[in-house]
C-alpha cells in the first residue's frame, strides 16, 4: 500500500512538473501589428497576408493601409498572438504601381529570445531593487506582481511593427513599450506574372472597394518615378558609441535617459547603468531626451536633436568606440556636445524645467 501511494504521488508531481514546465514554455506573446512607412508618399496596401508562428496560431496584419512614419504607424488593432517567426505578404506599393511579395524568415532564436525579455522604461514603485535594462521573463514569471504594481516599469513584447520603403525594401521591429529593436531588414519580390497582377488588382479592387477607372487614376497621380530606399537603408548604419551626461555642478543627478534612432529603434536607459553607459552598436540619434536635477525645485528636462548627414560624416570619421559628451553647465542654463573631446555640433538643443520626480529626487 505504501509503495502504491509513493508511485501515485511520483506520478503526480511528474505531471505537475511537466504541466508547468509546458505552461512556461507555451505561453505566446499577444502584441499590436503596425505597418508604417517612409511618409505618406510611399504608403503600401496589403492585399494578402499571413504571420507565421511558432505555435502554428493563425496571425495577420491590420486591414487597411499603412501609415505613421518610419517604425511607428501610430495606429492600434485587435491583437494578434503566437510568437512571430515570418511573414507571407502580398501588397500594393501605390506609388510604384507595383504588387510586391515579401516572404521572410526571422530569425527564430533571436525572437525566441526576445519575446522572453521585458524592457525597463520607468523606475518601479514597487520594487527597491536596481533597474536592470531588461528581465528575462521566462525567469521571472511573476515580474508584473513584483515590478509593475502599480506603474508599469518593465514592458514584454507589445508591437510587431514593419516599414516599408520604395523598391521592396522591409524592416522588421520589435516594440516593448517605448522601447524598440529592429529585428532584421528584408527584400520583397516585385509580381511580374501577369495572371498573378491582375488577381491581385482585382482583390485589391474588391476589398478597398475601388473601381477600376478609379485605381488607374490614382496609379498615374500617385506615381514617382525613380524613388529609392537609399536613405532608409543608410539610416540602419550603426557604430559603437555611447551618450555620456556630466556637469561640474556638484550635486548634479541624471536620472533617465531616452534616445530615438534614425533607423527606427528606441532605446531607455535609468539608474543606475544610466551614469555611465556601456559603449554599444547603434544608430546614429535622431533625439536625445534627459532628465536630471542639481538640487529641489531644481529638475531639468534637456533634449538633443541631430542632423543624419553631420552627424554620420562625424561618427565614421571618430574613433571605432567613442562616447557622446554631453556637458551641462553648473547654472543649468545651457550644455556642449563632444564627441570624445571634440565639438559636435547639434542641429537644435533645448533646456525645460521638468515636473517629472524619480525615487532619488531632491526632497
Amino acid at each position: 500500500m505504501d509503495k502504491f501511494k509513493i508511485i501515485i504521488f511520483l506520478t503526480g508531481l511528474f505531471q505537475l512538473m511537466n504541466c508547468q514546465k509546458m505552461e512556461k514554455e507555451s505561453i505566446a506573446p499577444s502584441y499590436n501589428v503596425q505597418i508604417s512607412h517612409t511618409d505618406n508618399k510611399h504608403l503600401i496596401t496589403p492585399v494578402e497576408d499571413s504571420l507565421i508562428t511558432l505555435e502554428g496560431v493563425g496571425a495577420h496584419l491590420p486591414y487597411g493601409s499603412s501609415s505613421g512614419s518610419w517604425g511607428n504607424s501610430g495606429k492600434g488593432f485587435t491583437e494578434q498572438s503566437g510568437t512571430p517567426i515570418g511573414a507571407d505578404i502580398k501588397y500594393y506599393a501605390e506609388s510604384e504601381g507595383v504588387f510586391y511579395h515579401l516572404k521572410a524568415n526571422f530569425p527564430r532564436d533571436k525572437v525566441k529570445e526576445f519575446v522572453q525579455r521585458a524592457y525597463a522604461v520607468d523606475e518601479s514603485e514597487s520594487s527597491n531593487e536596481p533597474m536592470k535594462e531588461f528581465i528575462n521573463i521566462h525567469n521571472e514569471p511573476d515580474y508584473h506582481k513584483k515590478y509593475n504594481a502599480f506603474s508599469k516599469s518593465y514592458y514584454g513584447m507589445s508591437d510587431l511593427i514593419f516599414g516599408f520603403a520604395p523598391k521592396g525594401m522591409v524592416v522588421v521591429w520589435l516594440g516593448f513599450g517605448p522601447t524598440q529593436i529592429e529585428l532584421g531588414q528584408y527584400q520583397a519580390e516585385k509580381i511580374n506574372n501577369e495572371s498573378e497582377i491582375k488577381r491581385l488588382k482585382e482583390k485589391y479592387q474588391k476589398m478597398y472597394r475601388v473601381d477600376a477607372n478609379l485605381f488607374e487614376q490614382l496609379a498615374k497621380e500617385n506615381y514617382l518615378p525613380d524613388e529609392s530606399p537609399e536613405k532608409w537603408i543608410n539610416y540602419r548604419k550603426k557604430y559603437n558609441w555611447a551618450p555620456q551626461i556630466s556637469s561640474e555642478n556638484k550635486n548634479f543627478k541624471l536620472f533617465s535617459i531616452n534616445t530615438d534612432y534614425y533607423n527606427g529603434e528606441r532605446d531607455i536607459l535609468l539608474r543606475p547603468s544610466v551614469i555611465n553607459p556601456s559603449v554599444k552598436e547603434k544608430a546614429i540619434p535622431r533625439e536625445i531626451n534627459f532628465f536630471w536635477e542639481t538640487g529641489k525645485d531644481e529638475a531639468f528636462e534637456g533634449r538633443i536633436f541631430i542632423n543624419w548627414e553631420k552627424a554620420n560624416e562625424e561618427f565614421e570619421n571618430d574613433e571605432k568606440n567613442f562616447k557622446m559628451n554631453i556637458k551641462i553647465a553648473p547654472d543649468n542654463n545651457s550644455l556642449e556636445v563632444f564627441l570624445n573631446t571634440q565639438p559636435f555640433k547639434a542641429d537644435s538643443v533645448r533646456i525645460y524645467k521638468s515636473e517629472k520626480k524619480f525615487k532619488e529626487s531632491y526632497k
